[in-house]
């Protein structure tokens, strides 16, 4: 079985978020640090070499694919900021504010964009998911 990249890493959050560009972009991560931190009960950890997460759980499939993967977390990408964090029904979807969505992430443009309380609503939801469906 290949061998899973997205793995806790020891690297510095802040030293890979003060190499972020765009010094709005930056700041945008570092409230989101503070967000999530709060929402989790976490710290944030570097996930490979561009995920900020929070908190870790084990998942194993069907299939016998098994790993750890954070249970919220982030990326600085070049088009949006990537969240990792389950999308909630259509219907809070549209109250977050502009954003897209994928399966399993959420992309937004910036934090002013949204509407940081549906955020963390939809952070605590995915926290909570996860936690069932792969309890200790």
């Amino acid at each position: 079985m290949a061998e899973l990249k997205t793995k806790k890493t020891e690297k510095s959050v802040e030293e890979f978020l003060n190499g972020v560009p765009a010094e709005d972009v930056r700041d945008d991560c570092f409230a989101l640090i503070k967000l999530m931190t709060k929402v989790t009960g976490e710290a944030p950890r570097m996930w490979g070499p561009s995920i900020i997460g929070f908190g870790q759980y084990h998942y194993r499939y069907d299939s016998g694919h098994e790993g750890d993967m954070c249970l919220a977390g982030f990326s600085p990408r070049k088009q949006n900021i990537t969240l990792y964090v389950t999308p909630g029904t259509s219907a809070t979807m549209e109250k977050l504010g502009k954003h897209k969505a994928g399966k399993g992430c959420i992309y937004i443009k910036r934090l002013q964009d949204i509407d940081t309380r549906v955020l963390t609503s939809l952070i605590e939801r995915s926290v909570d998911s996860i936690k069932k469906q792969y309890p200790k």
